[in-house]
């Protein structure tokens, strides 16, 4: 990397700052996480790639910062060291955590104690235990964030069940507020999008209780779709039929061949 920036490397990484690397690192994240579901099907060499897409863009900031003088990359390294040995004292101190529930409100202790001690902490009657969340990250992904933050300290549902009840409830409340959507012009679309809200933190909380990642769960079924409409796509080319001129049942018989295919 300190080639590619030098005089004699490549002009295009030369130009490079924070600010124009930033969609780049969101981008090779955002990769990394979709060729996940890859590695869990067996194929782990995309995985492979794409760690290593998203470590060179570590290594493009930190070379980056050390030429500002911010820090290098040893300095990365040493402060993510430092921070795991300190929040994992049932490791690497006399603390104890007899399951993974003890060790994640352990945690939350040991960042509030660290922020406080940074001088970072807000006043006592601003602050939050979900400040530490992002509010620019994904929607589907900051709802499971907030609901895990909070079900760390006990605010939660007791079972899956209840949250199923959850959804039938916030589904009901949803078609009411379309009804009356429609039925009067006083009602506003916000209310709708807000109940249509209520439904979709439901659902990510479902996922949470069965221990999987929505944002994923849902990129599998996007695949799987593109997959299913692109085969509707190549019978009615093949068929010499344009995708505009085929009728919703043809597009419906392609579509359940395709479900049977996959």
């Amino acid at each position: 990397m300190a080639r590619l920036r030098s005089p004699e490397g490549c002009p295009w990484d030369r130009e490079q700052t924070y600010a124009t690397l930033a969609p780049m690192l969101l981008e090779e994240a955002y990769e990394a996480f979709e060729a996940v579901e890859e590695a869990r099907e067996g194929r782990p060499a995309e995985l492979r790639d794409e760690l290593g897409d998203l470590l060179f863009q570590i290594v493009f900031y930190a070379q980056v910062a050390s030429e500002r003088g911010d820090f290098a990359i040893d300095d990365v390294t040493d402060a993510i060291h430092t921070k795991m040995v300190r929040r994992h004292p049932h490791v690497f101190a006399d603390a104890r955590a007899d399951d993974a529930a003890e060790v994640l409100r352990n945690w939350e202790a040991i960042k509030a104690e660290e922020k406080r001690a940074a001088g970072k902490d807000r006043a006592a009657e601003d602050s939050s235990l979900l400040d530490g969340i992002s509010q620019k990250a994904p929607a589907l992904m900051e709802a499971h964030q907030l609901s895990t933050k909070a079900a760390r300290v006990g605010f939660d549902w007791q079972s899956l069940e209840d949250i199923f009840d959850k959804l039938h409830e916030e589904i009901e409340e949803l078609r009411a507020a379309i009804r009356e959507h429609k039925e009067s012009e006083e009602t506003e679309a916000a209310r709708v999008r807000e109940e249509l809200g209520d439904v979709l933190f439901a659902v990510t909380n479902i996922a949470r209780h069965l221990q999987l990642e929505p944002e994923a769960a849902l990129k599998v079924t996007n695949r799987k779709f593109r997959r299913r409409f692109r085969y509707i796509e190549q019978q009615l080319k093949a068929r010499g039929r344009a995708l505009d001129a085929a009728t919703l049942d043809e597009m419906e018989e392609l579509w359940q061949e395709a479900k049977g295919a996959s």
